[in-house]
């Protein structure tokens, strides 16, 4: 579905991917994990647009898609949720999910995808009348990847999903990503720190460093390498 070739991007003229690769299949749920600054987000942003890359090509189901802009890839199913809970405060929760179905093919499914984003998450139905900026940060989060499920994604590449979330929501959150990508079958790239989460949920994951895939494998290989343990996982 999405593959990478050889991708560098520059922030300010510094380097923040240096010829970074990656590839993702249809349905799959690829981790990427990695320190502070290794250039996580910098890696969804190239993907979805809205940080264009020096050198390299990506990819989109064999289309060459490097130089489009950001909402031409949305409307092609690339949808991205960035780190921070970027919800419409000011808007309601259903006035912000149907927001996410601003293009074409989304408003033709708005109905459909609303039930699905109801049934994962149904406090989001219990507070559907509440200004999303009075909800608490686990439900902004739910409210975050509900809207981008409205947008009928191909590929959801979710950033971050357990900042500032409690780890009870957290581990409610990545069931959900679960029982969504299994049910609608859409790929899922997913920026965690939280490692073990990440690499748990995972078909496939990515070490970062300093901008550079350092390491990359199954979620049994990257969870069975003694450097992954001790750099990611905690174990000594």
């Amino acid at each position: 579905m999405l593959r990478l070739n050889e991708i560098t991007t520059e922030y300010t003229g510094m380097k923040a991917l240096h010829g970074v690769s990656i590839t993702v299949d249809d349905n799959e749920i690829v981790a990427i994990v990695g320190s502070n600054g290794a250039g996580k987000s910098t890696l969804l942003k190239t993907i979805s647009g809205t940080a264009k890359c020096t050198s390299g090509k990506v990819l989109f189901r064999d289309a060459d898609i490097t130089q489009m802009e950001a909402h031409k890839r949305t409307s092609l199913g690339i949808i991205h949720i960035p780190e921070g809970r970027q919800v419409f405060p000011s808007m309601t929760v259903i006035e912000n999910l149907e927001v996410g179905a601003y293009c074409r093919k989304a408003r033709a499914s708005l109905s459909e995808n609303l039930r699905h984003v109801l049934e994962f998450f149904p406090i989001l139905k219990q507070r559907s009348k509440q200004l999303a900026g009075s909800l608490s940060g686990g439900e902004q989060q739910m409210l975050a990847i509900g809207r981008g499920l409205m947008t009928t994604p191909l590929l959801l590449m979710l950033d971050e999903p357990s900042l500032g979330v409690s780890p009870l929501l957290t581990s409610f959150i990545f069931d959900t990503v679960k029982s969504m990508h299994e049910k609608l079958k859409f790929s899922v790239i997913l920026v965690e720190q939280r490692a073990v989460e990440a690499l748990e949920l995972c078909d496939r994951g990515y070490v970062l460093e300093s901008g550079r895939v350092n390491m990359s494998g199954t979620r049994e290989e990257l969870m069975g390498n003694p450097m992954v343990q001790k750099a990611y996982l905690g174990v000594a």
